[in-house]
């Protein structure tokens, strides 16, 4: 028998769902101001072709509220993008953190693009050091919660990128390893608060243009 014909939005969603892999892979991979934009607006069109093929969306996801009130933001004033500091881990003092770099983005911008509906959707998504919120550990748990909505939803991505998450995120399943991050970061050398404040005011933004 041969295979059951796709649908063309089922095709869409696979397409997608390989481009949304590869560029949180690029971003994972060599983080910056541009694969951090790339990687936003992909996770938007994700979205639009899980709804369109699947009737699924990522909206059950805290960490997709949130990230998507900033694409919104970035995707209507992009020069915004610019106040965004990505901190390679090397770069910052002896921490103790679940990922290779922070996203780290100022209090001010966050409200802004939470608006005034439902403001702690957004702000509630993100990890919070005073005045600063890292946003990578929203950027991994959204993959994650991503990739467990895309298997619902009967996709088949076939790219490298995305066979590489799969991959580690059934080794997290076989040894019984949470596949969510908490996002936490603890220092040694003092308060991480004012680490991050510090490390966020010393750090250029690396404009591209």
């Amino acid at each position: 028998m041969g295979s059951i014909m796709r649908t063309r939005e089922e095709v869409s969603l696979d397409r997608a769902a390989d481009r949304f892999f590869r560029s949180y892979h690029a971003h994972c991979t060599r983080p910056d101001e541009d694969t951090l934009f790339h990687l936003l607006n992909v996770m938007h069109s994700l979205n639009d072709k899980l709804r369109k093929a699947s009737s699924t969306t990522l909206f059950a996801s805290q960490s997709f509220i949130g990230l998507k009130a900033l694409r919104n933001l970035f995707h209507h004033e992009g020069e915004l993008i610019h106040e965004v500091r990505i901190i390679p881990v090397g770069k910052l003092p002896p921490v103790s953190m679940d990922l290779m770099s922070v996203c780290l983005v100022a209090r001010d911008l966050v409200e802004r693009a939470a608006g005034s509906k439902d403001p702690a959707s957004v702000t509630s998504a993100f990890r919070w050091y005073g005045g600063i919120a890292d946003i990578e550990p929203a950027i991994f748990n959204m993959a994650v919660d991503a990739f467990e909505v895309l298997h619902v939803a009967g996709a088949r991505p076939s790219s490298d990128a995305y066979r590489a998450f799969a991959a580690q995120y059934e080794a997290e399943e076989d040894e019984g390893r949470p596949h969510h991050v908490t996002g936490e970061i603890r220092c040694r050398a003092g308060d991480v608060e004012e680490v991050l404040r510090v490390a966020f005011a010393q750090t250029p933004a690396s404009r591209s243009d």
